[in-house]
């Protein structure tokens, strides 16, 4: 029996609407998908598309570094700064990452897929996209649509190059650059894509994400928002990352395979 028809976005954030790349996918009761990929015009076009979708997969973080927050709150109130900590060290015996500098769900994602650090919200260029996000969220929480950041509600805090590696893509070289080698990566990705969902895109999909990273990146991002439907990434599961989830954001590392995405009736043997 499938799991019934259901939509999922993907949105590669950008500080620029231009910049932003979008995805949407759905998911057939019989096991079909049908990709797209919509140009909003604009910010309430970009947030139509996610009020109307069962989940959309958002590539950037949903909050700062608690530490980081409160660092900077008793600097400008002029009091002592909170004592300087790391997270818990790695299994390797590395030092867990710097908590002004990282989130816990990016400690965690760091140590569950032995990449580099993920980048850092509060003293890269990426804060500039997260202050974006917070925006659109903002606009959703006042229009009625609750947005809680550990991606119980519409949108989920995803990270691509995680959820690849987690899906056992694990390309040699950066997909994320003009040169015609990186394009030869992605389009290896965007195979291997297909070989795992037991379906093939269509050739203006496949083209799209062969050309552009941002686009290959919201593809990723709805795939990842429909595993979180289907419950098959990780959640928060003691009270500490419930905690931090809720303030910082929570990115949904997938812990199955492409093909529990489709239907459970209609996947590939």
């Amino acid at each position: 029996m499938g799991l019934g028809q259901a939509v999922t976005v993907g949105v590669d954030l950008a500080a620029s609407a231009r910049r932003t790349a979008v995805c949407r996918a759905v998911w057939g009761d019989e096991g079909g998908l049908a990709v797209e990929f919509p140009v909003p015009d604009g910010d309430e076009e970009l947030l139509a598309l996610v009020r109307d979708a069962d989940k959309t997969g958002l590539d950037c973080p949903l909050g700062w570094p608690s530490g980081f927050v409160a660092t900077v709150l008793a600097h400008h109130q002029g009091v002592r700064l909170p004592v300087p900590e790391r997270f818990e060290g790695r299994a390797d015996g590395r030092a867990g990452l710097d908590p002004l500098r990282f989130r816990l769900t990016d400690d965690l994602t760091w140590k569950a897929t032995a990449m580099r650090p993920p980048l850092s919200v509060s003293t890269d260029l990426l804060g500039v996209v997260a202050l974006r996000a917070a925006r659109l969220l903002d606009v959703l929480e006042a229009t009625g649509v609750e947005v809680p950041r550990d991606g119980s509600g519409p949108v989920a805090e995803v990270y691509p190059a995680a959820a690849l590696r987690l899906w056992g893509i694990r390309p040699a070289r950066s997909y994320k650059n003009a040169a015609p080698e990186a394009r030869e990566v992605r389009e290896h990705i965007v195979g291997a894509i297909e070989a795992g969902l037991g379906l093939p895109l269509t050739e203006p999909v496949r083209d799209r994400c062969v050309d552009s990273h941002d686009h290959l990146d919201a593809l990723v991002c709805a795939l990842v928002a429909r595993a979180v439907m289907v419950r098959n990434t990780r959640w928060p599961q003691t009270a500490g990352e419930r905690s931090a989830a809720g303030q910082e954001g929570w990115i949904h590392l997938p812990t199955g395979d492409l093909a529990v995405l489709r239907a459970p009736g209609d996947r590939p043997h």
